[in-house]
Order: C-alpha cells, then structure tokens, then sequence
C-alpha cells in the first residue's frame, strides 16, 4: 500500500473504495443449511470491494484499498479484483493475519444467514493512514468508505484520514454499513466478537459522527442511520444525517423503497422493483455501485434512484455477489420492463423476518441494503 503511484493515476480513477475484502463461499444448494451443504461456489465478497466490481461492470475506473492474508485466497481475491476490471495496487498482503472467509445460508426470498471468518483480526482492518495514498484518495471522483473500516484500529485511523485528506471536495460517500459483531468493546472484533444493542450503538456513534463530518454523501438502512444519529424515522433520519455534515443522505427504507434528501431541498423517493430472489446479500453492493454511476452521470436524484434499486433487483435474483454486478445495459431493460410482477422487491434495506416467518418465495425481494442481511454468526 505504500507503493508511490505514478502521476497519472491520481486522476485516473472514478471511484476509489476502501474497507473490506474477502473470500464468500456459498453454497450451490438454496434452502439447504450449511450442515448439509455439500457443494460451494469462491466469489470475491466484502461490500467495499463489490461496489467498486458494481461500478468498473458500469465502465467505470475503479480502485480498492484493501489488504488480505498472505495467502491463496489472497491471490485469488487480486485475480479477480483483475478479472473484473477494479485496479488491485493499494490491496496489499499482510503476513500475521488470513484472508477472511464468508460463509452463507440460502433461503429465499429473506433469509442469508452469514457466517464470518475474520478471527483473530481480518487483514482489512490493518489499514493504516502512514502508507495510504492521499494524493490519489483526493483525485478520485469518488472516494467510498464503510462504518466497519471505524471499528477498530488502525483502519480506524486510516479511515478518518482518508476521509479528512478530500477536504469535502467532490463526492465522499460514507456507507454506514452497520455490523455489530465488528464493535466488541476493547480490542473490537478480533477481541470479543461483537456486541449488540444499545451498548453496541453507543460505542460506535462518536466514531460515526468523526466520519460523517467529512462525508458528503451518506447512505444507509433504518438500523445504520439510528446507530449514526440516533434516528430511525426516514425523513428524521435524513434530517439528521444532513446536520452531522452530509450533503446528500440515502434512507434505504425496505419494502417502502429509498429516500434520498439533499441539503439543497431537493427529494426524492422511488418504489422497490419486484424480482424473484434467489440471494439477496449482494443486492446493496449493486446499489452502491450503481448510485455512484449516477452521481457521476450528474443525473436528477430521482433517475439515479430508480438505476441504483434496478441494479440491486437484478443481483438479488442472482445466486453470487461480485460476479453478478450488472451491466447498465441490463439494468436499463428492466427498467423498460413493463410492471407485471408483483410483490415488495428489491428495496433499500434488509427485510426482517426469519425464515419461518417468511412465507412462500413468489416473487418478493430483499433490498439492496449496503450490507448483508442481520443474522451474523463470528467464527474464529
């Protein structure tokens, strides 16, 4: 990571995300638990990562800071950091740690438990703010961070310095990305494996208010806007959100579909797209990726909106995350679509009930959410 890069990069990328990466292995099998799974597809997996695959498959440059295990799984992850296009220079090994695995439940349309890997310490929180590249952090378009690179040090550090060194100059998305198995007390994750409720939300709201003061961009679900500002309520939430510094704050609202308030007055709220889910845990990568296609585009709020719910549908009815991104060509044609299916969609956040509570899987989605659906189980 503390590679110089050569002059012409630091204007060269679109999008530069930061945060997590890793290996997901899920299984070929739908509503099977992993007891009795016995086949598993490797695909590149954390939410930083999958939104800049979401924006290079939308043609355009895109970067990850990141770091893996010196390791295999390392070395597949740069493959297909590669493969789809997302430039791989500041994605650097660290020795001590390997690179985290992700392990998923299928059970449609609202259920993906998550199994993590990421004990004693996943690689990707020892980012650290001495070997960043500010320079090319500040010539991005885009500059993407993740409440989860907050959690601990020293990616803690490196987050807030990367946010600081854009200045509020261009676009600075904070993903709220709320995981309170990463927010452990002393030590955070690598130490306790988490904790949740209030004493979970209390620990990480000043860490969230620090982040949010250098964002101009914020997004996320009911859950991560009450851990930022302690607000739920969509319009209190995005109210809140533009007070702790944002310029543009990003309710994703579940059935409801997205909300989206700039400082300037301007709102906008579009419905959820109905699709048949088969795995709904990329759906808010999709969307992230997406969004920040049409912040680029300078398209109207309302437009970029219905692009960014359009993309998330189309990865929920798919089975993998990263290798499903779609192209704007297929996001555009379901657009064209005519409306005759029916059911709550792809939307802006997790859907909460358990698998028994489901109900039958036609034609309803989970919701592009910026971060995999709630049931998380730490394993070491």
């Amino acid at each position: 990571m503390s590679r110089p890069s050569h002059p012409r990069a630091r204007t060269s990328f679109d999008l530069i995300t930061m945060g997590r990466v890793g290996v997901d292995l899920y299984p070929l099998q739908t509503g099977v638990p992993l007891a009795k799974a016995e086949t598993f597809g490797k695909f590149l997996g954390g939410s930083p990562a999958n939104v800049a695959v979401a924006a290079a498959r939308l043609g355009r440059r895109a970067a990850l800071i990141s770091r893996t295990g010196a390791d295999p799984f390392g070395d597949f992850l740069h493959d297909a950091l590669r493969g789809f296009g997302v430039a791989d220079r500041w994605v650097t090994p660290v020795a001590a740690y390997q690179t985290p695995l992700t392990f998923c439940e299928i059970f449609p349309p609202d259920d993906f438990p998550l199994y993590f890997y990421r004990r004693p310490k996943a690689p990707d929180l020892e980012i650290r703010a001495d070997e960043l590249d500010l320079g090319a952090i500040r010539a991005a378009r885009i500059f993407w961070a993740t409440g989860t690179g907050l959690c601990e040090e020293p990616s803690r550090a490196a987050t807030l310095a990367a946010l600081a060194a854009r200045g509020r100059r261009g676009v600075t998305v904070l993903d709220l990305d709320w995981r309170p198995l990463f927010w452990g007390g002393e030590g955070g994750a690598s130490a306790h494996g988490g904790r949740t409720g209030p004493a979970a939300m209390a620990a990480a709201r000043p860490h969230y208010a620090a982040a949010l003061a250098h964002a101009t961009v914020a997004v996320g679900n009911a859950d991560e806007c009450e851990v930022a500002t302690g607000e739920r309520a969509p319009h209190a939430a995005a109210r809140a959100l533009l007070g702790a510094g944002a310029e543009l704050a990003v309710v994703k609202r579940g059935p409801e579909g997205v909300l989206a308030v700039h400082r300037d007055g301007t709102t906008a709220e579009v419905p959820p797209v109905a699709v048949d889910v088969v795995n709904g845990l990329g759906a808010g990568d999709a969307f992230g990726g997406a969004l920040c296609h049409g912040l680029l585009a300078g398209w109207p709020l309302e437009r970029t909106l219905r692009f960014a719910n359009a993309a998330g549908a189309l990865v929920a009815s798919r089975l993998s995350c990263s290798a499903a991104m779609p192209t704007g060509e297929e996001i555009e044609a379901l657009l064209a679509a005519p409306p005759s299916r029916t059911g709550t969609g792809p939307s802006g956040t997790d859907p909460r009930p358990s698998r028994a509570d489901a109900g039958p899987p036609s034609r309803t989605g989970t919701g592009p959410s910026g971060e995999e659906p709630r049931t998380e189980v730490p394993r070491s």
